[in-house]
């Protein structure tokens, strides 16, 4: 199983959500003979006012990965092959508590006390 690193998961969510907000929400005047119920219209419609107003947040977004592409790029490559090694050591992150930040700035992944099986019993 390929393993996909959270950079690589993190681009794919914002090129998707880019992707989405790109293609143009149907703003053809509807007629009669389009056949389109109101409850269609509407939703047409509610769509076409939705993109609009979405329109300066996703420019925004735009903008903001034109900015943080070059960082996140170098960040990948810095840290790519270190993430994929520790992705490869941990065969189930289910097992372990999610990271703690010590006093002293140490970061520290706890893993979960293992529970007994059924049936188990302590002697």
């Amino acid at each position: 199983m390929k393993n996909i690193s959270v950079l690589q998961t993190f681009a794919l969510v914002a090129a998707l959500i880019v992707a989405l907000f790109a293609v143009p929400v149907r703003a053809e005047e509807t007629t009669e003979d389009d056949g389109l119920s109101l409850m269609e219209e509407g939703m047409l419609l509610f769509f076409e006012g939705l993109q609009q107003e979405m329109e300066p947040a996703m420019d925004g977004l735009r903008s903001w990965m034109d900015e943080a592409e070059p960082a996140l790029r170098d960040f990948a490559l810095q840290m790519g092959p270190a993430l994929n090694d520790l992705m490869d050591q941990v065969d189930d992150w289910s097992a372990y508590h999610p990271p703690e930040v010590l006093p002293n700035g140490d970061i520290i992944i706890r893993r979960k006390a293992e529970e007994p099986a059924a049936g188990e019993t302590d002697t």
